[in-house]
C-alpha cells in the first residue's frame, strides 16, 4: 500500500465498516464508561442477533438524570452510541430524556454504516426501560 493510501486509511471494522470519525473517538476513548455504585436503576439490554448487549446505571436528583454510565459488551458502534446516550441524557429530566429519538443518537456520532443502526435502537431501548422503571420508583407512569 503506498504512503498516501495509509494516511487516508480509516478504522474500519472487519475490514469494511466505514465509521465516522466521532464514533472511533468515542471508541478509543469513549466517556462514562463503568457502573454507578449507588446507582438509582441499573438495566440491562441485549441484542441476540448480533450478541451485543449494554447495561446503564442512572443516578437521579429528583426527577432528573444527575448521572449516568455504561457498560458495553459489543462493537465499537454499541460503545459510541453508549457514551453519546450518556452524554446527550446528564442533567436531562426524566420526561426529557424520553423525548430522544434513535435519530437523534445517530445524528450525535455522525452516522452508522446500515448493518450497525440497531446499536442506536439498543442504547435507546435500554434508556426506555431504565427511564420506565425510575417512573415506577416515582410512582409515575
Amino acid at each position: 500500500m503506498t504512503e498516501k493510501k495509509k494516511k487516508g486509511k480509516k478504522y474500519t471494522e472487519r475490514g469494511f465498516l466505514d465509521y465516522s470519525d466521532k464514533v472511533i473517538e468515542l471508541f478509543k476513548n469513549p466517556k462514562n464508561v463503568g457502573e454507578i455504585e449507588d446507582a438509582d436503576v441499573v438495566v440491562q439490554e441485549g441484542d441476540p442477533t448480533c450478541g451485543d448487549a449494554i447495561q446503564l446505571s442512572l443516578k437521579f436528583d429528583n426527577e432528573t438524570i444527575k448521572d449516568a454510565k455504561f457498560l458495553s459488551f459489543g462493537c465499537a458502534a454499541n460503545i459510541a452510541t453508549g457514551s453519546t446516550l450518556m452524554e446527550m441524557i446528564k442533567g436531562k429530566t426524566v420526561e426529557e430524556a424520553r423525548e430522544i429519538t434513535i435519530r437523534q443518537v445517530l445524528e450525535e456520532v455522525g452516522g452508522l454504516p446500515p448493518v450497525k443502526r440497531h446499536c442506536a435502537v439498543l442504547a435507546t431501548r435500554a434508556l426506555e426501560k431504565a427511564l420506565e422503571k425510575a417512573l415506577e420508583e416515582y410512582g409515575r407512569e
